[in-house]
């Protein structure tokens, strides 16, 4: 599991359940508001942050009843090759239930829970019942090549059939034995089928390194022409290796992604370290980067201080590529990852507006960057990870600390209201990135890092659903803000706006200083759309303090508006629809004619 699992506690009857199944877990307890005394963090509603969790990938222990963690995951079922262990606990522990990716962990950690509680593992899952394993769930370390066969292969062996093991056996089990299925456990290439399967032990470090820009291609067919002098299956690669200097390589970085390992990184001098165990040192290489080789350097640093050299550097116009083997396979990775920043953004802030991409990277984040306020919406997701909290206005100091932080090999996440990349952070990321050093940029480091962008809802598209459809023909959005933006550059674009009848959503309305710019926003429009024009006022959207109404244009009064209100103003085409909810602001987009023209 990729993730630590988090134990939902419902009740107060299944609390200490919760805190012992946490503490065996290393996992923190996230507990039910009013119904729980003690735990890390709370939610207010079970389905709600039991989706969340399962959306962002989080293993999830319930000590709850079944059926609470099955109504919640529900409407999100689609891949189980993909989707994380989901566990109940009984409120007494005697009972432990894997409800999904049995294959995935879930049995294991059930087994696990159970044996701390002394209760009974509720394992279904046909091969663990007869047989007490999951073929294709193979012991950390090794990777199995065919996993599309297994299921096949546990046919076949609960039918009747035997086994038969080729150079290791894998699992702590007794297998019955026979001819019928082969299990092949090779560092070499190995061909699966049916009545195969192929495990490789993943013992071995792929040291890289390549001129700037290399092309990917070349760098591939080298590494597979090296493999295959090693006799070494892709399989069997644990991880890909290089001087911390290629951290932003294209050719190494897809490697890595083409094996489906991480990327670690090293120093040069932790790669000089290594000089004294190199077969092909070389002071060009340590003239340019400070050790006296990158490939093998970087290999041997990744397998650790027992392995050796299996396959020495090998060399194309604009590539090396070197192997290292260890003796066990490896599962803890030395050096850095590249450092990854995700600029998020969470919505208004409520979970059920949060896309699962943007739940899944805030839960794979080590840290969380960001005005505090966003944070804290973000609830327990946002427990048990270092948080650095910066106030409004210290936008770029923000945003170079995310950076930096990702530079080290952390995994950041910038946290943005709405949309990241509106009106918000996703902007400043990139320009400090542009920047050079001299321009107040940012390190070397830090521009090598890898930057994910996520989508979130934008206060545009939550104020447009609460209302209706007034996006429905074109639109603009104009921030009414001039710490950034001339006043000049402000009311040009009004005026723009204005004269070519736009639908215009207003950003950053009003604030305690600033106090003009909507009312004359509000009087430009009316020179070119009519009085009755709709407005619409949507304050704290998505959050329990939500406020919409709606005015006239011409009574649109500053007075009522605050920097947590979105101001849409329609077009000279928009209307409300009265309806038994109330009224509904929509913006036609020329259907009808349509229409009358095909029946005309």
């Amino acid at each position: 599991m990729a993730l630590t699992p988090v134990v939902l506690a419902l009740s107060r009857s299944g609390e200490d359940t919760a805190h012992r199944v946490a503490a065996a877990l290393g996992a923190k307890v996230h507990g039910r508001e009013g119904r729980v005394a003690i735990a890390d963090a709370f939610f207010a509603n079970a389905l709600d942050h039991t989706r969340d969790l399962f959306a962002a990938g989080v293993p999830i222990v319930g000590v709850c009843a079944s059926g609470i963690l099955i109504r919640g995951v529900a409407p999100l079922l689609a891949d189980k090759t993909a989707e994380p262990p989901v566990v109940s606990v009984s409120d007494d522990g005697s009972v432990v239930v894997p409800l999904l990716g049995g294959h995935r962990g879930a049995n294991r950690l059930a087994r696990q829970i159970a044996q701390v509680l002394g209760g009974d593992a509720a394992v279904t899952t046909a091969g663990d019942v007869a047989l007490g394993v999951a073929l294709d769930e193979p012991p950390v370390g090794y990777r199995l090549m065919n996993p599309e066969d297994a299921k096949g292969v546990m046919a076949t062996l609960l039918a009747g059939g035997g086994i038969t093991w080729t150079d290791e056996e894998l699992f702590d089990v007794a297998l019955p034995e026979g001819g019928d299925v082969e299990l092949l456990v090779t560092e070499a290439e190995g061909h699966g089928n049916a009545t195969r399967l192929v495990y490789h032990p993943q013992r071995f470090a792929l040291g890289l390194g390549c001129a700037r820009n290399a092309d990917p291609e070349e760098l591939w067919n080298h590494v597979k022409g090296a493999l295959a002098a090693g006799d070494i299956a892709k399989g069997a690669i644990a991880c890909v290796a290089s001087i911390d200097l290629k951290a932003d390589e294209p050719a190494i970085i897809a490697v890595a992604a083409r094996l489906g390992v991480p990327l670690r990184l090293f120093t040069a001098s932790e790669l000089e370290a290594e000089a004294g165990r190199l077969l092909n040192p070389s002071n060009v290489v340590f003239a340019e980067v400070g050790c006296h080789g990158v490939s093998e350097g970087a290999a041997l640093a990744a397998a650790g201080p027992d392995a050796e050299l299996s396959v020495a550097k090998s060399k194309t116009a604009n590539t090396t590529c070197a192997v290292a083997r260890a003796d066990d396979p490896i599962v803890e990775m030395r050096g850095r990852a590249r450092g990854r920043l995700s600029v998020v953004g969470i919505g208004p802030g409520q979970a059920a507006w949060r896309t699962p991409e943007v739940s899944r990277l805030v839960a794979e984040a080590e840290e969380l960057v960001g005005y505090g306020l966003y944070i804290d919406l973000l609830g327990p997701l946002a427990i048990g990870k270092d948080r650095s909290d910066f106030p409004l206005g210290g936008e770029e100091a923000r945003c170079r600390y995310a950076l930096e932080q990702a530079g080290k090999g952390k995994n950041v996440a910038l946290v943005c209201s709405g949309d990241a990349g509106i009106y918000a952070m996703g902007a400043l990321v990139f320009e400090l990135l542009d920047r050079s050093e001299a321009e107040l940029g940012v390190s070397n480091a830090a521009r090598r890092v890898e930057v994910v962008c996520s989508p979130g809802v934008s206060a545009l598209q939550g104020a447009a659903a609460r209302a209706g459809a007034p996006l429905g023909h074109d639109f603009c959005t104009i921030s009414l803000s001039d710490l950034l933006t001339p006043r000049d550059d402000i009311i040009r674009r009004l005026h723009a706006a204005a004269t070519g009848d736009f639908v215009i959503a207003f950003y950053n309305p009003v604030s305690k200083t600033r106090r003009t710019l909507l009312a004359e926003a509000r009087d430009i429009l009316l020179q070119h759309r009519p009085a009755d024009t709709p407005v619409m006022l949507a304050s704290s959207l998505g959050r329990p303090e939500e406020h919409v109404r709606y005015r006239r244009l011409d009574e649109l009064q500053v007075d009522e508006v605050d920097m947590l209100t979105v101001v849409l103003v329609g077009s000279s085409n928009s209307r409300l629809a009265h309806l038994g909810e109330g009224p509904r602001m929509f913006t036609p987009r020329g259907y009808a004619r349509k229409i009358d023209g095909d029946l005309a």
